[in-house]
């Protein structure tokens, strides 16, 4: 049977408050209690639970992290570099998601009141925005991964996303592509601003245009992928490469050109953005603009911790982690 607290104040005929305090370090013992509450401690093998040693010196030694979903296309990855992180340090993690919308968000904030975590980690689901901000402005240490360019007043991890676009748009000049279409994310995205930005301003810098009619407005799904080609192909768009925002809407790209018989590359050029697992494996396999996704999750996990030990205080601006190209053979040099 687990040895209790009560056990131990039972065994050494004190309170369980005065276990605790001496427990704790409080200092608020005399030497004789507490060494014969050391005694029965050792005698008895009580471990006292870290969780409730955390609370009462004022932290839990646990950081939360809050994802839309566990299907979120890369947030393994974040999570894989987070976990790592925080294990070294010896902290643990709470992980929540936010699949239930507004029932999920009240059981995050009543984990907040009961003080379960000493700070979050967020991969900002949709329409919580208002709900985080208060909770940041009401003390929660909070860190962003991806603040999705919207320029957030919150301390945030992101990624060089204009550089990304432009070095897609550079990569396809330089191969010879100069009609390109555009799978975008939803607009109100800043990254996906950013992206198309980034990509439509090296066009213009050599002379190509970008014109609206082949840039089309996604979800970052394959689906909206095999749509964007089959209406393009229905309404005789000329194009001779398409650039994603995300590499799900690409997958869905290269299974609509293969099923209308059009051949990557050499018919059609295809760049996605964020380098998840998948496009080392898709028919062919996908040249993208990578995130360093994991170092994302490091990084922000670090600025957390820095904060909490006092070796640097949260600021309301981003730590920018550069892209990179990686080439691959749907677009190939």
């Amino acid at each position: 049977m687990r040895v209790t607290i009560a056990d131990v104040a039972r065994n050494a005929a004190v309170s369980k408050t005065t276990v605790s305090r001496v427990l704790n370090g409080k200092g608020e013992v005399d030497s004789g209690t507490a060494e014969r509450v050391r005694t029965v401690i050792a005698e008895l093998g009580y471990v006292p639970s870290a969780r409730a040693v955390g609370l009462a010196r004022g932290n839990s030694r646990t950081l939360a992290m809050l994802v839309p979903s566990l299907t979120w296309p890369w947030s393994a990855e974040v999570l894989q570099g987070v976990a790592d992180t925080l294990e070294a340090a010896g902290y643990g993690l709470l992980l929540f998601t936010c699949n239930r919308g507004e029932e999920s968000m009240t059981q995050f904030t009543s984990q907040v009141s009961a003080r379960a975590f000493d700070g979050v980690l967020v991969i900002e689901p949709e329409n919580t925005r208002g709900s985080i901000a208060a909770l940041h402005h009401q003390g929660l240490p909070l860190v962003l991964v991806d603040d999705r360019g919207q320029g957030a007043a919150f301390p945030s991890v992101s990624t060089t996303n204009r550089a990304g676009g432009a070095s897609a748009a550079q990569h396809l000049l330089t191969s010879g592509r100069r009609a390109p279409l555009v799978v975008t994310g939803p607009a109100h995205f800043g990254c996906v601003r950013d992206r198309l930005g980034g990509f439509a301003e090296v066009l213009t810098e050599h002379g190509v245009g970008q014109p609206a009619s082949r840039t089309f407005e996604g979800d970052f799904t394959v689906r909206c992928g095999q749509r964007v080609i089959e209406r393009a192909l229905a309404d005789g768009l000329a194009f001779d490469s398409v650039f994603c925002h995300n590499d799900l809407s690409a997958t869905g790209v290269l299974h609509a050109l293969r099923a209308a018989g059009r051949r990557v590359p050499d018919d059609v050029a295809v760049i996605g953005f964020d380098d998840i697992p998948i496009a080392a494996y898709t028919e062919p396999s996908l040249t993208t603009v990578r995130q360093p996704m994991q170092a994302m999750g490091e990084a922000a996990a670090r600025r957390m911790l820095d904060h909490l030990s006092g070796t640097t205080a949260l600021r309301p601006d981003p730590l920018v982690l550069p892209t990179e190209l990686v080439i691959r053979s749907s677009a190939p040099g």
